[in-house]
Formats: C-alpha cells, structure tokens, sequence
C-alpha cells in the first residue's frame, strides 16, 4: 500500500480483487446515523451537448450523460449492532450552487466510529468543501480535480477536528467517495471503506434484459490504510504513535486514515486520501460503495456477480442496493453496520 503525499499526479492505480476478510474498528462504535442525501436532477439544458436530462420516474433517479446514463441507489442496515453509525450521499446532480456545464454526480458512504457525529458532520461538508476548493465545473482538468479533491478532504477534517474539541466529543468516521465529472470518475478514499468496479473483457453493453453480456471483473479502486500495513506503520511511528501486536494504533484503532479521531492525530491519524481516476467506456457497467460490514462478507468478486445477477433480472437499482445489503445481513450474517451504493452506468 503507497502512501499519498500532497503531490497529486494524474495517475491511475487499479487492483483485481482478492477477498479480503472482514475487519473492525475501535470496537466501541454504538450510536446511530443514516441520513441519505438524494437527489433528483431538473434539467433545462440542451441535451444535444450532452449534458443531463431527468428520467421519467421521479422515484427513479436517473441522469443522462454523453452516451450513457447513471441510475444510482443506497442502503442501510444496523447489523446486529444497537445503532446506525454509517451515513451515506446521493447526488445525481452534484452541482449544488457551483453549476456548469459539466456533469458532476456524488456518491459517497461515511462509516462512523466511536459515535456518529464525525460521519453526520462530514456527509453534510465535504461536498460542498470539493466544490468550494475549484472541482471543474466547465472544463476537465484532472490534475485540478484531484487538488480540489484533496484541499476539500484536509479542509473537512480541519473543521471536523475544531467541532469536535468544542463540542467534547471524539468520533471518527472512514470513507468511500466518487466524481463523475463528465465520463471521468474519480474515486477518493480513507480508511477500510471500499469501491469496486464491474468491468467487462469486451465491450458488451449491460442492458436490463443482456442475458449474453459476458463474465465481469472486479477491479478495487481504493487502498486500505491499517495501521498494520508497512508504510502506515512507519507513518505511525515517525509521529510517535505505536502499533501494538493486534494491528491496532495505540492499541485501540485499526484504521490509519479517518476524519476526526482527534485524540489520534498526534500519533499519526490523517484523513489524507488516496485518488484515483480513469474515464468510462463500455467496458465498465456499474460500480459499489460499500462499508467494510459489507466487504466483510463479500469478496468483490461475490458482490459484482451478485448485483449482475439481479440486474439481468430487470430489477432497479434501488431494489439491487435494498437486497445486496439484505443478503449481507439476512444471510451471509454481517455483524457490523452495512451500506452499500450501487451506481449503474446504461448505454443510451
């Protein structure tokens, strides 16, 4: 696992999946959050540009992109924990109050720890500090995006930290996050929260009734930062922190890269994300987000054939993400909290 400095270079870094087992955090995470932000795109501009159009259903959220189209839905279950800690964004229209004529779409999944206030608190600021930090609006420039990305993810957990000293509280929260910004997805992450692309060999089209589109590939795009892991470690312990025999930072936290964890910054906790990009083509037919409840029980390569599975069935997307996390829960017996986004790119 490489570790990202401050030099954001354009570069992509995408892995087949290999199972991974399932892995905790601070064990004692008990409060709950689970507020979805989504929403559902008017658009007035010309689509003969290519820009968005809105689809018919209003309880169908769809946008319309050159060539292709995104359907994309969430959810959520406790697990057998008492509370809910993850939170999770929707946003097929992501301009908010920075519009352009670039196509901008948000999905992201904040897995809380320790209380539910850090992931509350970044779901409803780190959007908008993206935006707010120059994500193109007009014109692609990767290596700006990546920047705005980054100054968006620092400037978040800046603020995060300030709250939480002045509220008294110490709550830490992972994350998983994608920009579509025209065709170029960029995928930034912290922490064990994890994206998975289904990319096909060939470029057949997945259409709700392709019952010859050939097998899929999981690819991983993001990297987990543990505390265990060789370059995190040496991080840890170049800001004096310890790595104790369990893997765990100070003994207590797995993860090496969060928002929040005050009491955990001096010691090497950062919220500094990896950032990856690559442009879609017809090779790719949808990605998930998922917390580690959900890769916990999943290989990638399990969930990518699920979903598939239900969406030659003609299923929606909402229904897709309602029974992926279902199945985690219901039957492969997910313990931990568990949310999932699947976001399905359909050729016009």
């Amino acid at each position: 696992m490489s570790e990202i400095n401050d030099s954001v270079t354009g570069s992509e870094i995408l892995r087949e999946a290999e199972p991974n087992p399932k892995q905790k955090r601070e064990s004692d995470s008990e409060t709950p959050i689970s507020i979805a932000k989504k929403a559902k795109t008017e658009d007035d501009r010309n689509p003969d540009v290519g820009l968005g159009e809105v689809g018919p259903e209003e309880d169908k959220p769809v946008v319309r992109e050159i060539g292709f189209e995104i359907e994309a839905d969430g959810a959520e279950d406790k697990g057998s924990r008492h509370t809910m800690e993850d939170a999770w964004v929707v946003l097929l229209d992501a301009g908010l109050d920075s519009p352009g004529k670039l196509r901008c779409a948000h999905f992201a999944i904040y897995d809380g720890h320790g209380g539910r206030l850090a992931a509350d608190y970044v779901q409803k600021h780190l959007h908008a500090n993206v935006l707010s930090a120059g994500l193109p609006r007009e014109l692609l420039d990767i290596k700006v995006a990546k920047r705005a990305i980054l100054d968006g993810f620092r400037k978040t957990d800046e603020s995060l930290v300030q709250q939480s000293m002045s509220g008294g509280w110490q709550d830490g929260a992972t994350a998983v996050c994608v920009w579509i910004l025209g065709k170029t997805v960029f995928v930034a992450n912290v922490g064990d929260a994890k994206a998975v692309v289904a990319r096909s060999s060939t470029s057949d089209v997945l259409h709700n009734d392709s019952d010859g589109i050939g097998p899929l590939k999981a690819i991983v795009l993001t990297r987990e930062h543990k505390a265990i892991y060789l370059q995190e470690r040496a991080r840890i312990q170049k800001a004096g922190g310890t790595v104790t025999s369990n893997g765990r930072l100070q003994g207590r936290l797995e993860v090496s890269r969060a928002f929040g964890d005050r009491q955990f910054k001096k010691v090497g906790v950062i919220a500094t994300p990896d950032i990856h990009s690559f442009d879609l083509t017809e090779r790719e037919h949808f990605i998930i987000l998922g917390c580690d409840g959900l890769w916990g029980v999943f290989g990638p390569g399990d969930a990518v054939d699920f979903v598939k599975k239900l969406l030659k069935e003609g299923l929606p997307v909402s229904t897709v993400s309602r029974r992926l996390v279902k199945e985690a829960v219901r039957e492969r017996h997910c313990k931990d909290n568990c949310t999932a986004i699947v976001v399905v790119f359909r050729r016009k």
